[in-house]
């Protein structure tokens, strides 16, 4: 016999909470090694050997962040996969689907607004686009804007005649 379902009740809880967990610690991960590289930056005071042997184990530290939040999100996929679980839109705009990154924009990624409509023209056609500088792929997602009415909604609303005809009185001009 089934269980009987309750009012609020979550299917595959734990699943949910596996990928939530994912997500935040690729997501911690990602955002503390751009952190690391900020620090390593601004430290330049310090002696240069102090500088050098620094700034090596801050990159190896930071390869191994990035590597790390990478695993992460492959298993966050894979679990979502494995699952049946559709992941949300945001979570899928923060992944690079082909090499598993997390994008950080300025980070590992850098978005751009383009509009390739007759010279911009349309302001509708605005796309975001991201680029992955791991794999140098390119993500787009349409920006929203309020689009025009359509031909025959603009026309009810003005006061011209759909023929293009005016009519004109004949008797006054005699």
């Amino acid at each position: 016999m089934a269980k009987s379902k309750e009012p609020g009740a979550i299917p595959n809880r734990p699943v949910y909470s596996r990928i939530s967990y994912l997500y935040q610690a690729a997501t911690y991960l990602a955002n503390h090694s751009q952190q690391t590289d900020v620090t390593q930056n601004s430290d330049s005071q310090a002696s240069e050997t102090k500088v050098a042997v620094g700034s090596r184990q801050a990159s190896r530290t930071n390869h191994a962040d990035q590597a790390l939040a990478r695993s992460f999100v492959a298993d966050l996929r894979g679990t979502s996969h494995k699952s049946q679980i559709r992941l949300s839109p945001a979570i899928k705009r923060s992944v690079c689907k082909y090499c598993d990154t997390f994008l950080v924009d300025g980070g590992t990624s850098s978005s751009v607004v383009e509009n390739k409509s007759k010279g911009g023209k349309k302001p509708w056609a605005d796309v975001l686009v991201v680029k992955c500088h791991t794999c140098q792929r390119v993500k787009r997602f349409p920006v929203q804007a309020p689009r025009q009415k359509r031909r025959p909604m603009r026309e009810k609303t003005t006061d011209k005649p759909k023929n293009g005809i005016e009519d004109v009185d004949v008797s006054t001009n005699i």
